[in-house]
């Protein structure tokens, strides 16, 4: 595809946006726009299962290994303020993570597979739900990569709007944190404001186990590694001369490694506990960390991935440290190895998620150019 082609494309898609699992337009759009690529080597697959996701492989001429390639579709519930010509057309809605861009760098690539065969296979894997559901899960545990749709390696690029438009970034190790939800429910006894005896404070049961969570990452992790837990939302009482008889708290835990994650998630489950002793109450934890595991890239893969991309005279290639948000494709990284990668897009002035993001066109090509390049080097090692 020419730049132009990627534009024209990525503002439709940019138009589209859908929450999780609701992905239908972009599905056909994307569905349509694969049909109308050269079919010589193309197998289309749909999932009837996860009926917006999308799978294309692409036929090695000599194939020794399958390598995949993943994209997310899916877009958040966020009113888009960015006053482009052609800005989101579904209310509430926007493509405010840049999975437009994704998609796009995705159909360019397999645009030029499909009309220059590849030496080993490839699987295009257009994934719904990676902002919630965990859509990345869902195909793997349905058995979406198995048999002929086996993959050997996986790739896959988020975009990144403090970086200048066009330019590569990774690291060895853990790239984004994986993430848990917490939910926790402290039952007591409600009672009269005066009479405190016959009561069990709720309010005071959460605000003693929001301070010893507080000891957690700063006592039982070291101080050289990192880890985040935040509680954002409580819910209790009714008035201010009543006690509370329940409290409910909503938070979410962060660290850069599944074995610290599950430490700390048996942190809180101990923790919960022992308020139940302390206040006699009931004590509710639930913790949910679905596919939202650490990025953590496979050390071979990725010490080639860096290599080709510092010697390639067309990328510029940075360097980067981990960051604490959230990315599903962690768990396919759990599962496959293989690396995930940051494409500048050049708005410095905003963030992921903001109602004003607007990425930079100009990335678009030389995401394109890098990671065919990097995927024709990569047929070339031997397996």
């Amino acid at each position: 595809m020419k730049e132009a082609d990627l534009i024209t494309l990525r503002r439709q898609l940019h138009q589209i946006p859908e929450l999780a699992l609701q992905e239908k337009e972009t599905h056909a759009l994307l569905l349509k726009t694969i049909q109308g690529l050269p079919q010589t080597y193309l197998t289309i697959r749909t999932l009837p299962d996860l009926p917006t996701a999308l799978l294309v492989k692409v036929q090695g001429c000599d194939p020794q290994r399958t390598i995949g390639y993943r994209t997310d579709i899916d877009a958040l519930p966020v009113t888009e303020k960015t006053g482009l010509p052609f800005a989101s057309k579904h209310s509430g809605i926007a493509h405010a993570c840049g999975h437009d861009i994704h998609m796009t760098v995705a159909l360019g690539i397999l645009s030029y597979f499909a009309e220059h065969q590849p030496k080993d296979n490839l699987i295009f894997f257009f994934q719904p739900a990676e902002e919630s559901k965990n859509g990345g899960k869902l195909a793997y545990d349905m058995g979406a990569f198995t048999g002929d749709w086996h993959i050997d390696e996986f790739y896959g690029l988020h975009d990144r709007p403090d970086l200048p438009a066009g330019t590569i970034s990774t690291r060895l190790g853990t790239l984004f944190a994986g993430t848990t939800e917490i939910n926790v429910d402290l039952i007591g006894k409600s009672g009269h404001a005066a009479l405190p005896q016959n009561a069990n404070d709720m309010i005071v049961a959460a605000a003693s186990f929001i301070s010893q969570i507080q000891t957690v990452v700063a006592r039982n992790v070291g101080p050289t590694d990192s880890a985040v837990i935040t509680f954002g939302l409580m819910r209790a009482g009714t008035i201010r001369n009543v006690i509370a008889g329940r409290a409910h708290l909503e938070g979410t835990l962060r660290g850069f490694t599944q074995q610290q994650i599950d430490f700390l998630q048996q942190r809180i489950r101990d923790i919960g506990q022992g308020i139940a002793a302390s206040f006699n109450c009931q004590v509710k934890v639930a913790l949910n960390q679905g596919g939202y595991y650490p990025v953590e890239n496979n050390d071979k893969l990725t010490k080639d991935f860096i290599q080709v991309m510092k010697d390639d005279p067309d990328v510029t290639f940075v360097d980067t440290k981990p960051v604490m948000t959230g990315e599903d494709f962690g768990y396919l990284l759990n599962k496959i190895p293989g690396t995930m990668f940051w494409l500048g897009v050049n708005d410095p002035d905003s963030q992921l998620h903001a109602a004003d993001f607007s990425p930079d066109e100009a990335a678009l090509v030389p995401g394109v150019t890098a990671v065919v390049h990097f995927l024709e080097h990569r047929m070339l090692e031997k397996v």
